[in-house]
């Protein structure tokens, strides 16, 4: 694929995955569900990184500066332990924050389970990349997925990023009739 190709990062934040001492579920699972919706030809990255305000900081800012990533999945460290710094990663490092992608986020998953209310996604723009954090659950990742992805490659195209298309049985995008 050529380097016009939009490029999707899923960026991992565990410990234990980082250390080898765990097999991370969640990147493929994001991964996989992006597959099933979109169906322009893209690029995808993913990366893991241990859990932490400067490790997720870093490699968000690599992936949104560098590597000009149009749309960055962030999959775990958005809970309430010590050492969840997902949220806080995020706030360092975004330029605009989009809050109704974590309400929805939460809504969605609290019809599933009542601990929803303890994980903090999130979503917002760095320079031309959209940055959405995820739990690191697979089920989670999906849940969260289907209740925003509606709105994503409307907000990528607002925010100068590249134009992906979806799979309307998958994930009916929603553009305003202008767009």
């Amino acid at each position: 694929m050529s380097v016009d190709t939009p490029l999707i990062a899923i960026l991992v934040a565990s410990d234990r995955a980082a250390r080898g001492a765990y097999e991370d579920l969640g990147g493929p699972a994001a991964e996989a569900w992006l597959r099933c919706a979109i169906t322009t030809p893209v690029r995808y990255q993913r990366q893991i990184v241990p859990d932490g305000r400067e490790t997720v900081a870093a490699a968000l800012r690599a992936l949104a500066d560098e590597q000009a990533a149009d749309l960055i999945l962030v999959t775990g460290g958005t809970g309430p332990a010590e050492r969840d710094q997902t949220p806080e990663a995020f706030d360092a490092v975004i330029d605009k924050r989009l809050p109704g992608f974590g309400e929805a986020m939460r809504l969605a998953s609290l019809a599933e389970v009542p601990t929803a209310i303890l994980s903090r996604q999130d979503a917002g723009v760095r320079g031309r990349s959209l940055i959405i954090t995820l739990p690191g659950k697979p089920s989670a990742i999906s849940t969260c997925l289907e209740a925003v992805f509606r709105a994503v490659p409307y907000c990528l195209d607002l925010i100068g990023a590249a134009r992906i298309e979806t799979d309307p049985g998958v994930c009916d995008a929603f553009r305003p009739k202008s767009s």
